[in-house]
């Protein structure tokens, strides 16, 4: 019977180690893709306690790189957010880890970015007000502040 144990405990190992070189996740999402498997919950536990241990799964480090990645494609603090919480992080390690790694002008220059980015969209309403609300809409849907937006389209008035 222990025999049998190991066997599973190895393959499971081996399983979690080919999904991690393919890039981080964080313990939740291993753990959902080793569930998926098949393997169980004791196991599961088991291989991602030695997989912490060894410092192939890492949450914070996890959620930075996904952090960096989510800023450069431009999208606001809001989103980056809601879809850490889908990596698995919840509440104030969500919070700890955005306020280490995002400061406000790191997200007005995300907004920024994006908003010059897609301007062609943006410059073909005539209607001023129309042109606002399509800004803000769209950096909205991004995950971007009220008061972010708010300051990009000031920006965006004066120039």
């Amino acid at each position: 019977m222990q025999n049998k144990k190991d066997e599973t405990y190895r393959k499971a190992s081996n399983t979690a180690l080919r999904i991690l070189t393919r890039r981080d996740h964080s313990k939740h999402e291993l753990s959902q893709k080793l569930k998926a498997r098949g393997y169980a919950a004791e196991t599961i536990d088991d291989v991602i306690s030695q997989c912490e241990r060894l410092d192939y799964i890492n949450d914070e480090r996890t959620a930075q790189v996904f952090i960096r990645q989510l800023l450069r494609k431009g999208y606001g603090l809001k989103r980056i957010a809601s879809e850490l919480n889908l990596k698995g992080l919840r509440g104030d390690q969500i919070q700890e880890v955005v306020s280490k790694n995002i400061s406000l002008s790191d997200e007005r220059k995300a907004a920024d970015k994006i908003y010059r980015k897609h301007i062609r969209r943006f410059e073909r309403e005539k209607d001023v007000s129309k042109r606002k609300d399509k800004i803000y809409r769209f950096l909205y849907s991004r995950g971007f502040s009220k008061t972010v937006i708010s300051e990009l389209i000031c920006k965006i008035q004066n120039r």
